[in-house]
Formats: structure tokens, C-alpha cells, sequence
């Protein structure tokens, strides 16, 4: 359940952003009201491009998204503006980041990103202009998904034609009930 200082001020927000990032909830990545250095404390052990989804403790932001990077542990808030989640940067950067419907299409966007920008390599992409690359790769879970739940993402990243599949109805209505791959 979402935490009741996040229902406050999505309420005065909005209530679509709810509704939308409630997939998250299922998938037990989103840690709701965890303070900047409790994130950091989880993920001080966690390799890199290990990530979690919290409230955002700056009033102006629902949600941040807090990373192990080479440099250890950052946060990144998530910017919700006329319907559309998106990273917050800085203003140059801003206007060609991508936006997204909701929290889940955002992480899942930049876990495919990093993932296709990772596969071969041995050693983690590191810029030539000394930034920290982030990476979303492996998400810290509060509580153990179920097997079930594992399925389906494992059959998600496989194929998108759930509908095609020789499977009984409500299995592919399970399915697709929770259509992504993180």
C-alpha cells in the first residue's frame, strides 16, 4: 500500500499517477517513504545499476529512484508535469529526455537502456568526460516476488504476443494483467 504522506500529496497532484504506478506495488521494488541515506544503507552492499523506487522527500517530486553507481550510491527524481513522468536533469538535458505514462514505463525504458548498452561487456561503460553513467539493471525487492510473478516476467521479456501463446485464457490474462519486463 502506498504510504500516507504519498497519497497526500498525490492526491493534490494526482490521482492518475496513483493509479499508474500501482504495478509497481505487485512488482515490490517501490520502497514508499524511505529516507535518502535508508536507500543509500540498502544499497551500499549492491552492485552496480542495483536500484529501488521511493517517495521523493523534495515536496516539488513524487518519486525518486535511487542507484548504486560507480561512484556508489545517487538518487534521481522523477518529474510528473501534464500526465508525463520523466528524469529530472539538468535544463539543457531536460527537453530531450524521454516522458512516459508512468513510473513503471519509465524504469522499464531505462532498464532496457542500460541492459542493451551492457550485453557483451565485461567491465561497466565508464564516459570519457568523467560523469557517472547510470545503470538500472537489478531491482531491490522489499519482500520476495512469487513465483508466479517471476514467470510472468520472465515470459514478458521472452515475447510481447502473449495473445498467441497456446495457454488457457485466464493465464494469458494473467499475463498481460502486468505487461512488463522488470
Amino acid at each position: 500500500m502506498l504510504t500516507e504522506t504519498t497519497e497526500r500529496r498525490t492526491q493534490t497532484k494526482s490521482t492518475d499517477a496513483v493509479e499508474d504506478f500501482s504495478h509497481v506495488l505487485v512488482d515490490c521494488w517501490y520502497w514508499g517513504s524511505l529516507t535518502a541515506n535508508e536507500a543509500k544503507e540498502i544499497l551500499q552492499d549492491t552492485s552496480e545499476g542495483t536500484f529501488l523506487v521511493r517517495d521523493s522527500s523534495q515536496r516539488d517530486y513524487l518519486f525518486t529512484i535511487s542507484a548504486m553507481t560507480s561512484a556508489g550510491p545517487t538518487n534521481l527524481r522523477i518529474e510528473y508535469k501534464d500526465g508525463k513522468f520523466k528524469l529530472d536533469s539538468v535544463v539543457l538535458v531536460k527537453p530531450k529526455l524521454k516522458q512516459f505514462d508512468s513510473v513503471v514505463h519509465l524504469v522499464e525504458h531505462y532498464v532496457q537502456l542500460s541492459r542493451t548498452s551492457c550485453k557483451g561487456r565485461t567491465t561497466p561503460l565508464a564516459p570519457s568526460n568523467g560523469t557517472v553513467q547510470l545503470l538500472l539493471m537489478t531491482p531491490v525487492y522489499t519482500a520476495t516476488p512469487s513465483l508466479q510473478h517471476l514467470c510472468r516476467i520472465a515470459i514478458n521479456k521472452t515475447t510481447r504476443r502473449v495473445q498467441e501463446l497456446p495457454l488457457p485464457n485466464r493465464l494469458k490474462d494473467y499475463l498481460t494483467d502486468y505487461s512488463y519486463n522488470v
